[in-house]
Formats: C-alpha cells, structure tokens, sequence
C-alpha cells in the first residue's frame, strides 16, 4: 500500500532532522493518511480511499465527493478514483 492520498496524490516528502548542535540528518514528512468511506450523492454507493486529512477537508469545502469529482484534475487521481470521477460524470451527464 503506497502512501499516496488517492484524490489529491500527495505523497513523502524529505528534508533534514537539525539538531542543537547543528547536525543535519536526512528524514521523511508522511502525508496524514486516513482509510475513508465517503457517499456519492448521484451514484448513491459509498467508496473506500485513502485521503489526506487535506483531502477531506477539501471534500467537505467543495460540498461533497460528486464535487469535488468534478473539479479534480485526472493526473492527481489514482486509478480507481479516476473510475468514480468517469462514473460521476456519466451519471451527471445522464440527469
């Protein structure tokens, strides 16, 4: 399991521990990842993902999962949120 926000695509970053005396020590910053269930409104199902607490909080501002869906760029998404976009959208398009 990659640690990688599925809707947003953040991921690892480094940088350096310093210490007192100045010694610098390579590190990694980990994305604050959580294992969500969220509703689509117009699909009327749940999905599972994997979502930075950044993420949610974008989720929630947009006004939901179809939302937020319609505005996130493709490349960000992973491969299976890039298939609830396409099934949002085509349900979207249907209403």
């Amino acid at each position: 399991m990659s640690r990688r926000c599925d809707l947003t695509g953040k991921g690892p970053m480094s940088g350096n521990n310093v210490s007192h005396a100045n010694n610098k020590t390579r590190r990694r910053f980990l994305p604050n990842l959580q294992d969500v269930s969220m509703q689509s409104d117009i699909l009327g199902r749940t999905f599972k993902f994997r979502v930075s607490s950044a993420a949610l909080r974008t989720v929630d501002h947009r006004g939901g999962l179809d939302a937020f869906m319609a505005k996130a760029k493709d490349d960000e998404l992973s491969a299976e949120a890039l298939k609830v976009k396409k099934e949002i959208l085509k349900a979207q398009a249907a209403a």
